[in-house]
């Protein structure tokens, strides 16, 4: 394999990273949002604040790393992104930004209007950052992002029926997550009523996306016919994979097998994500810019590669044992 192609593996296996992990926390904002009233959802969101706050700042970790990998090993790639989707990326910048500040407020006020006030705003931001940066991958997907910097139109290379669908996706898959997570988290805390109730958001959410993944192929198909190509043909592997590990999931947590159902879950997002790798290379961008092109020179991939390789020996250990100890002892529900 050549260097430009171990590195945007390694940059695509950053990405599902950030998928499985940071989807997980921003959907876990999305049941923030829809758990009711103060009084009444306040166990859901004691449960939400005790599973993501130990990790919610250490999911960005894997976006910053998709960033610095992306305008280190392919500046033309980051290029052109940059200046096509900036507003998107942006509102998912602040998105990120503000969800992160509300989210630490809301932990250390007192007054009810102002948790209520900071509760909005993170659980708000949880919604609309997903749904801006799945916009801004359709752009991608559909091919609207030409090579040249600058070049892309601000506005509908993201709000097209692709990026649309997609970004909503993204809202779905990532509150399925965090419900599939959600549930282990409950029964680990001895909360049968929240048990109860994050299953059941699992499965309506497992549901849904299910839903918008199969009307997606007829959107694909409409909008964006080269990316459709390669999922029916070279994806189509991954494609299956995804769609079976999708029912079993929601089989396992059907009967409440909810470890293996987390599992399940990540495949089916997993299988996704390199379905659409597969189904593109080995284009970056939909027939405007390969991986070779868009590469950066030999001597910078080493460099790069041997950086990442010093950094992952440290950080992944690191961030399994953050992981594994959080996810030991009892909630505050």
């Amino acid at each position: 394999m050549r260097l430009p192609d171990v590195l945007a593996a390694v940059m695509w296996a950053g990405v599902t990273a950030y998928a499985l992990f940071g989807g997980a926390d921003f959907g876990a904002g999305f049941w923030d949002l829809t758990a009711g009233t103060a009084a009444g959802g306040a166990r859901q969101r004691a449960l939400i604040e005790h599973s993501i706050g130990p990790v919610w700042e250490a999911n960005h970790v894997w976006l910053i790393f998709i960033l610095v990998v992306m305008w280190t090993g392919f500046p033309g790639l980051f290029g052109a992104v940059s200046s096509t989707l900036w507003v998107p990326l942006t509102v998912a910048a602040f998105g990120v930004i503000s969800r992160g500040s509300a989210f630490a407020f809301r932990k250390n006020v007192a007054a009810l209007w102002q948790r209520r006030l900071f509760g909005a705003a993170f659980a708000i931001s949880s919604v609309l950052t997903p749904f801006f940066l799945g916009a801004a991958a359709g752009g991608v997907a559909a091919g609207r992002v030409p090579r040249d910097i600058g070049a892309g139109d601000p506005l509908t290379s993201w709000w097209n029926p692709v990026s649309v669908l997609t970004g909503a996706l993204a809202v779905t898959v990532c509150a399925y997550l965090a419900a599939v997570y959600l549930t282990a988290d409950a029964r680990r805390a001895a909360a049968g009523d929240l048990v109860a109730a994050f299953r059941r958001r699992a499965l309506a959410a497992g549901l849904a996306a299910g839903l918008i993944a199969a009307s997606g192929l007829a959107v694909l198909h409409a909008d964006a016919a080269a990316l459709a190509s390669g999922l029916v043909h070279r994806g189509l592997p991954l494609v299956l994979i995804s769609a079976a590990a999708g029912l079993t999931a929601l089989g396992l947590l059907y009967r409440s097998r909810f470890l293996l159902a987390r599992i399940a879950a990540a495949v089916a997002v997993t299988a996704v994500i390199w379905g659409w790798a597969v189904a593109q290379y080995p284009y970056l961008l939909q027939r405007e810019l390969t991986i070779a092109a868009a590469a950066a020179s030999r001597d910078v991939l080493l460099a790069t590669l041997m950086s990442l390789g010093v950094g992952a020996a440290a950080l992944i250990p690191a961030l399994a044992l953050l992981y594994a100890t959080f996810q030991r002892g009892d909630s505050a529900a």
